[in-house]
């Protein structure tokens, strides 16, 4: 039996916590694995029913800086005492000393990329820049300290190689399609009320926090368009956040996109809903016509699949990992081209069998991947990690 310490300490949002949700469960029912998960005191609840979970009590976690102290000072006392034979730390940053064999689950696309640089530059948000280099250079070195790294795609996997000059694994996330449609929680009751007052033609969606690197300016300018465009039908661009910077995770400065809505004359046609529970996430997907992303840096991109697999067309940003996850499922457009993003949506709006057949192929492209799968995958790493540190 594989004994495998998990280092998710990081997982509080986003990519993360998905990850998290859906791999532990598949690792509590193997036999042939025992599984140690530590996780932060915000996801105590969530997970009090695993058998093996650490959560610290020391303060200071909250920030990025404050664990990675923990990690690297107390991580490898509590590896030791679980006994573990293999680490797997998620958070994009090795553990440089780890006791054991390390995977290392890099999913960070800011570290390499250009267009973050160019954008962080152009907003004059030189601290969040300084702390991307910072972090860059601290990911960089984890990938050269583990034995292992890990990401979620061939695509983000060839940019590491070059990055690090170090092998990387390509190993798909996955999908659970019988969980994610699971009727376990209805929309909270304003989100419900908010959808049920949308007298609209046309409903595009987006599932994200505000952030930059999703390119949300992009995407509002091109509904100027399609607003103009479509007259008199009506449109909706349906957010899963608030565009306010308190009210997301992260440092991330949202005036100037609200700002951009008002000037657009978009307050209307922009719904801000606020974050929507993972659970009930598939309810807000079928309620709409098309899912449209214009992000500029990606590794894997959940909602994409889960898009797919609710039977909404797929209008992206013209990404190589965009194209490895969507195949011919998704309409594509140059990333920072509002104009073709907004020509896209129209096209496939307006379009019966572009609609039907971009449909049918996602449906198919979405039982690609499998959180089955990835974890036999991931498994079968520890397993030859764990066997050849037992010769040394």
């Amino acid at each position: 039996m594989t004994h495998l310490f998990i280092n998710a300490l990081s997982a509080s949002a986003g990519g993360g916590l998905t990850y998290v949700r859906n791999v532990l469960p598949i690792l509590s029912r193997r036999r042939d694995t025992r599984t140690t998960l530590l996780v932060g005191e915000a996801l105590r609840k969530e997970f009090e029913g695993f058998k093996d979970l650490c959560v610290p009590k020391e303060s200071g976690l909250a920030s990025a800086g404050g664990r990675f102290c923990y990690e690297q000072l107390a991580l490898p006392s509590l590896i030791r005492r679980a006994r573990a034979d293999v680490l797997l730390s998620t958070g994009n940053f090795a553990l440089f000393r780890s006791p054991v064999p390390q995977i290392l689950l890099s999913r960070n696309a800011l570290y390499t990329s250009s267009d973050s640089d160019r954008d962080l530059r152009e907003r004059g948000d030189y601290r969040l820049w300084m702390d991307t280099k910072i972090k860059g250079v601290l990911a960089r070195w984890s990938v050269q300290a583990a034995e292992c790294t890990v990401a979620p795609s061939e695509t983000f996997a060839a940019v590491l190689r070059q990055w690090s000059g170090r092998s990387v694994a390509a190993i798909h996330h996955g999908f659970n399609r019988s969980g994610f449609f699971r009727d376990r929680v209805a929309l909270p009751p304003d989100v419900e009320v908010t959808l049920a007052a949308l007298q609209c033609d046309l409903r595009v969606l987006f599932v994200s926090h505000y952030n930059y690197y999703r390119n949300f300016e992009t995407l509002i300018r091109a509904m100027a368009i399609v607003k103009k465009r479509i007259h008199p039908a009506t449109l909706r661009l349906i957010l899963t956040c608030k565009i306010q910077s308190e009210a997301n995770p992260g440092s991330y400065q949202a005036e100037s996109a609200a700002a951009l809505i008002e000037r657009l004359d978009l307050r209307q046609e922009v719904v801000e809903l606020g974050a929507v529970p993972y659970p009930a996430l598939h309810h807000l997907y079928r309620r709409c016509d098309v899912y449209a992303t214009a992000a500029y840096a990606e590794t894997f991109a959940h909602p994409l699949v889960e898009a797919m697999a609710s039977g909404l067309p797929v209008v992206a940003s013209d990404l190589p990992v965009h194209r490895e996850i969507c195949g011919p499922a998704a309409m594509y457009f140059p990333r920072f081209s509002f104009e073709q993003l907004a020509e896209r949506i129209i096209h496939v709006s307006q379009s019966v069998q572009r609609k039907t057949e971009m449909r049918e192929l996602g449906l198919s492209r979405s039982q690609d991947f499998s959180w089955d799968r990835h974890v036999e995958q991931l498994l079968g790493l520890a397993r030859h990690l764990a066997k050849s540190a037992s010769r040394l």
